[in-house]
């Protein structure tokens, strides 16, 4: 059985002198060792090659299969599976040459300065990724520990608890934590004014004031959450449709129709790391689209420049398809053949001709088809009236 040969070594700010035995001597033994500008230097690791990590992770993948045979150790942050370099390596590379070596994560150091159970809170990063995916997990008493680059990523993060009532939120910026000049920074989000060390962990335990926007995770967000034109689709009925596409976690929708892109938006907020491709023609809906996912904490929706079909060509199969306007045939054909097994389907319609080909296409696949009726009550003239919403047919079923 053939050795790993490539090492992913999670180290802190003590350096060697963190590392157990077993991991201090491979480090040792190393033959060549890569590492970044902010890892410690390795006191006692031996006559090894030091190389910097390149700047694009392709290059650092094409550097490492170069050095295939050879004793080589990745240097990594704390857990390097845990949102790190080794989690990437891993997926590229083949499992069996890798050996991880974990330190303790940031998130556990950070958890233990706060004295907070590590399972009662959510762990996110921003570390080079938009810092407004996380808006999507400010909720009432919610604690937070986020991995941050920047020293002006906390004031940002302070923001936009401000501006959604949770300016009363307390905030703790942690940096070089378990070293020589570990510091910290204590606040609360309205009046935040620290500067902070670039690399730091922020720890946030959401306060909410009474009038405080409240954005859950669940689907059926209020209309007026959303930039849109008129044409949004009803809470009442994007829950509905939500609910029939399940968003699951690392699961991709396409999402094809007319619109401000709620559905795609809400399904990316219900599980982590659920990816959303919206085909829409208009670029005016497509920025007021790209306007709702940045405001709502998910802005890696992905916007594409078509029409259904023919933008299809070149997309990722989809775990689930959302058809809310556009609806023929050939939409329906060429998004049924490329959904993977166990997708969802939805389909809604609320004229005559497409409810019309709703009903063939039920009639021939079979599936769940229900009509979807919702009166609000609205003050008219001092009485309180039901006003009806236009109806929705809608169509679901499930690829087996």
């Amino acid at each position: 059985m053939e050795t790993a040969w490539l090492h992913v070594v999670g180290i802190g700010e003590d350096g060697m002198d963190g590392l157990l035995p077993a991991t201090r001597a491979v480090v040792e033994a190393a033959e060549v060792i890569i590492g970044g500008d902010r890892h410690p230097v390795l006191k006692g690791a031996g006559e090894a090659e030091r190389l910097a990590w390149p700047e694009a992770f392709d290059d650092l993948i094409a550097l490492l299969r170069s050095l295939r045979g050879r004793r080589v150790v990745v240097l990594a942050a704390g857990d390097p599976l845990w949102f790190s370099i080794g989690a990437r390596i891993g997926r590229v590379l083949d499992p069996g040459d890798i050996t991880y070596h974990p330190q303790l994560s940031a998130f556990q150091l950070a958890a233990a300065r706060m004295g907070w159970s590590l399972p009662d809170v959510e762990t996110l990063t921003v570390h080079g990724r938009p810092v407004e995916q996380m808006i999507a997990f400010i909720q009432p008493d919610a604690r937070l520990i986020i991995l941050a680059t920047g020293s002006g990523t906390p004031g940002r993060i302070a923001q936009f608890l401000t501006t959604r009532g949770f300016g009363a939120s307390r905030m703790t910026v942690l940096a070089a934590m378990g070293g020589a000049q570990e510091a910290r920074f204590d606040g609360v989000a309205e009046t935040w004014d620290h500067e902070v060390p670039a690399f730091n962990t922020l720890a946030v335990d959401c306060v909410a004031a009474p009038d405080a926007a409240l954005l859950p995770r669940v689907p059926g967000l209020a209309d007026e959450m959303f930039e849109h034109d008129g044409t949004v689709t009803p809470r009442e009925v994007r829950a509905a449709t939500l609910a029939k596409l399940m968003p699951m976690r690392g699961a991709v929708l396409w999402d094809i129709g007319t619109g401000c892109g709620s559905v795609a938006v809400e399904w990316m907020r219900g599980a982590r790391y659920a990816r959303a491709i919206r085909v829409e023609p208009r670029a005016e809906l497509r920025a007021m689209a790209a306007a709702n996912a940045l405001a709502l904490g998910v802005p890696k929706l992905e916007l594409v420049d078509g029409t259904a079909p023919e933008a299809f060509e070149g997309l990722p199969a989809p775990d689930a398809v959302y058809i809310g306007g556009g609806l023929s045939r050939d939409v329906f054909d060429a998004a049924w053949s490329r959904l993977r097994p166990l997708g969802r389907l939805v389909a809604n319609a609320d004229t005559p001709e497409t409810e019309a080909l709703l009903s063939d296409l039920h009639g021939a696949h079979g599936g769940d088809l229900v009509r979807l009726s919702v009166e609000r009550a609205e003050p008219v003239a001092g009485d309180t009236r039901w006003r009806a919403l236009q109806p929705v047919m809608q169509w679901s079923l499930v690829k087996r």
